[in-house]
């Protein structure tokens, strides 16, 4: 969608990505706290399991303030050579081995080490949000058209249990993202903690009736080997399986079930984030929604945000255009535009007073105040329309 876009980009002839080697810090995350946890072993103070969400929770958001958004875009023109440099691409697959040695040796220091309940929760945090992280990188592969990537996306999903992600939102978010349909789209007036157990179990859902519909078509049952979410997660089961086998079953197996509930959960307050309120119309001639657009879903270009989560924050265009890649993703300035990048913005999420008290008037700006163009929440409507009425 040439011309969508009103941030300004230089000549092609001129351009150069100077973001080139920061997209770099993507894949160094997890390497880095895999050396927290080396940090641990050697010195034995726990605090260390705590520095990765010191960062996540903290440093980033500080970075997002400080070093403010850049909503410029790259060339029409140099997009093309952009997408086809495999540097971007290595960038994606070198998260994946760091990923699972941080799994694999937070697995071992769960069934090995004496943990006080303090260590115990920097490791959760630690590998979890990592995995959860990792989610995104699979976002990133699942999307593309080699099949190569798309594997590894499913390979990623692994460690945190939740495979049916590659189903449900390639084949489900997409065609219903921003309608009441949707199970990762949140509601105004909904709060995260309401939200989480409504996608959870929808996307699940909505994951097995996918796969079950495409296996009907074939004339199979939905236990067929065929089935992309038994695939998925007989992958869990024979990741989780081996560590357990390795490590005994005692502290493994909870260590990893409760980290990845963890890294799931940061998967979900990020859709939480990015479709709050906002409601594809439906098409007076069809009946249909509307064609997915750049309003209809929340935009952030804040930079050190966008460098650890392969420009997800440019949310619009990749709904418009799911196969491009992130170092192509554009920002659009008619998109709704959130106050901060989602390391800041899931910390809000997470306090439902402060969350609704930002961002409900931004909805209802975006939508020129009237409440009854937004996705509201159904227990709430009649509350809302009082209240912004």
């Amino acid at each position: 969608m040439p011309g969508m876009s009103t941030a300004i980009a230089p000549s092609p002839a001129a351009w150069r990505d100077r973001y080139r080697w920061w997209w770099l810090l993507s894949p160094a995350f997890p390497g880095l706290v895999w050396l927290n946890l080396v940090q641990y072993q050697l010195s034995g103070h726990e605090a260390w399991l705590w520095v990765s969400s010191a960062v996540m929770y903290g440093l980033i958001p500080l970075l997002d303030w400080l070093l403010g958004a850049d909503p410029r875009n790259p060339p029409d023109a140099a997009v093309p050579a952009l997408e086809q440099d495999r540097w971007y691409r290595a960038i994606v697959v070198a998260f994946v081995p760091f990923q699972f040695g941080l799994t694999l040796h937070g697995a071992w220091i769960a069934a090995t080490q004496e943990l006080s309940l303090f260590g115990w929760a920097g490791l959760i945090l630690s590998v979890g949000g990592i995995n959860g992280v990792a989610i995104n990188t699979a976002h990133e592969l699942g999307h593309k058209l080699p099949r190569w990537e798309r594997w590894l996306a499913r390979i990623t999903l692994a460690p945190v249990a939740y495979g049916h992600f590659y189903v449900e939102h390639n084949r489900g978010h997409h065609l219903r993202v921003a309608t009441p349909a949707d199970p990762a789209s949140a509601r105004l007036g909904e709060s995260f903690w309401a939200f989480l157990p409504r996608t959870m179990w929808g996307s699940l859902v909505s994951a097995w009736e996918i796969e079950r519909t495409r296996l009907a078509w074939l004339s199979l049952g939905p236990w067929h080997w065929r089935n992309e979410c038994l695939q998925a997660w007989a992958m869990t089961v024979l990741l989780y399986g081996a560590l357990c086998i390795w490590l005994g079953l005692g502290a493994t197996l909870p260590f990893l079930l409760v980290q990845a509930f963890y890294g799931a959960s940061l998967l979900e307050v990020v859709n939480y984030i990015e479709h709050y309120g906002l409601l594809r119309p439906l098409d007076a001639n069809t009946g249909r929604p509307v064609r997915c657009a750049p309003e209809h879903s929340w935009n952030s270009s804040h930079r050190v945000s966008n460098l650890f989560l392969y420009q997800l924050q440019r949310h619009s265009d990749h709904h418009a255009h799911p196969g491009r890649r992130y170092q192509a993703l554009r920002h659009f300035e008619q998109s709704p535009q959130l106050p901060s990048g989602y390391a800041a913005m899931l910390m809000l999420a997470y306090l439902p007073p402060l969350w609704f008290r930002v961002m409900d008037a931004r909805v209802l700006r975006h939508y020129g105040g009237d409440p009854r163009r937004a996705n509201l929440q159904p227990a709430k409507r009649e509350a809302l329309l009082r209240r912004w009425g």
